[in-house]
């Protein structure tokens, strides 16, 4: 088995189509039916089902597809490794990142770790949290965070950072009347969420706040990004519900912070990793960022 028959196995079951794969490959579809035919012959099994009008990955083939992609980050993570020994870093943590974690603390880390470590380069990998959590296990990734609080058996989960969940409003909105929001007023208007399938932890951590004022929200939209949920708070389209962090690292113009009324509901950002021995780098790394956090909260401890 050789590479091209893995990067020719991935085309078509991306485009689930023989030509816009040859296309993409930038070969002609009569060699790519032949690799594909080769590499079913190496492994004993059909891994598509093509008929006149439309292609189809089999069970064997949907199997194979969970596997191709870490193929591919090893090999790439592989030639990261080295142009870093070539930069004269003498280390390497893989950090990934998924399910809309709160940034609140990451970039003070991340400057502490490059000032204390300069030696170590960190690499940050945005991915589903499914695949953060198949990555860790497979030894792709050092390290994550998520808002998941459960990642299953052999992933150990430690809260990371906390931040206060606000509502993003647009300018001249009737709840600015409130200099907090009482939560069933919120609920009277259409709200953006995080999408339960792409910020799972953070959707999930939010609805279950919603959940305790007994009322079912109006949602306007699901989004898989916060830049796209301010864009729809600052267009009067909607009100958002995400971390302070978030709210306060927008570029769109007309979106206004608004705490909610009670007490202040937190959404956790945890940290994830394998639960064996830990290499002294990420010792390291996972020291700084208790400190971080205790710092941060000692200092809004003062300022209130």
């Amino acid at each position: 088995m050789e590479l091209r028959h893995l990067r020719c196995f991935l085309a078509v079951a991306e485009e689930l189509h023989f030509a816009r794969a040859a296309e993409r490959l930038h070969i002609d579809q009569s060699p790519l039916s032949r690799t594909i035919k080769e590499l079913e012959e190496e492994l004993g099994a059909c891994l598509f089902v093509r008929t006149t009008r439309k292609t189809q990955l089999t069970r064997a083939g949907r199997l194979f597809l969970e596997h191709v992609p870490r193929v591919f980050a090893v090999l790439e993570q592989a030639r990261d490794s080295v142009k870093a020994a070539t930069h004269g870093f003498q280390g390497q943590l893989r950090i990934a990142l998924s399910d809309g974690i709160t940034p609140s603390r990451l970039p003070s880390l991340l400057a502490r770790s490059r000032e204390e470590d300069p030696e170590v380069e960190i690499r940050l990998f945005e991915v589903p949290l499914d695949q953060q959590i198949k990555g860790l296990h497979s030894d792709l990734y050092d390290a994550g965070f998520s808002m998941a609080e459960d990642a299953g058996d052999g992933i150990v989960v430690s809260a990371a950072w906390e931040d206060e969940l606000m509502v993003a409003v647009p300018a001249r909105h009737p709840v600015l009347a409130f200099k907090q929001i009482p939560l069933r007023e919120v609920l009277r208007y259409p709200l953006a969420l995080g999408d339960p399938t792409i910020c799972e932890g953070h959707a999930r951590q939010v609805d279950r706040f919603l959940r305790t004022c007994g009322q079912e929200p109006l949602i306007a939209q699901h989004v898989a990004t916060f830049d796209l949920m301010m864009t729809l708070v600052s267009a009067g389209l909607a009100l958002g519900l995400a971390g302070a962090a978030h709210i306060a690292s927008t570029r769109e113009p007309g979106v206004v912070a608004r705490r909610i009324a009670g007490k202040p509901h937190m959404l956790t950002t945890y940290l994830l990793r394998r639960d064996s021995e830990l290499s002294d780098m990420l010792i390291r790394f996972i020291e700084r960022m208790a400190f971080i956090d205790s710092t941060d909260d000692l200092s809004a401890a003062e300022d209130s």
